[in-house]
């Protein structure tokens, strides 16, 4: 079982973020292979691979978990690419960064943003949106 669901993990993770998702994986394993092969199994194998909800809709969730968590900005910039590379729109995802201001404080919402525009800067997303 645990050799196909981490295959299935390498799947999710191959869908939800390409190649960035294997390189993540592949340093964190250089040091700690067994948090690696967590990663993999666990987020991506078991949750990920879920009926119910869509890559989008999960994306969504996890940049509004990150941002509202405001202590997790490195992890927050890898689901922001990972949302627009599963198909979200650059308004959805500030609109679900500046919802966190209601739910998460001012603050944790103005440190998503600010993640928010150094990946859409790497994107070639220019900001403000239309």
């Amino acid at each position: 079982m645990s050799a196909e669901r981490y295959e299935r993990g390498l799947g999710m993770l191959a869908a939800v973020d390409g190649v960035a998702g294997q390189n993540v994986v592949d340093t964190l394993a250089q040091s700690f292979p067994d948090f690696a092969r967590y990663v993999v199994e666990f987020p991506f194998g078991d949750i990920y691979a879920r009926n119910g909800l869509g890559l989008r809709e999960r994306e969504l969730a996890a940049v509004a978990a990150l941002c509202a968590l405001g202590s997790a900005l490195p992890q927050l910039r890898v689901h922001v690419q990972a949302a627009l590379h599963v198909g979200c729109k650059p308004r959805e995802v500030v609109e679900v960064v500046m919802q966190m201001a209601v739910y998460a404080g001012f603050p944790s919402a103005l440190n998503g943003l600010s993640v928010v525009r150094e990946v859409f800067a790497e994107n070639g997303i220019p900001l403000p949106l239309d």
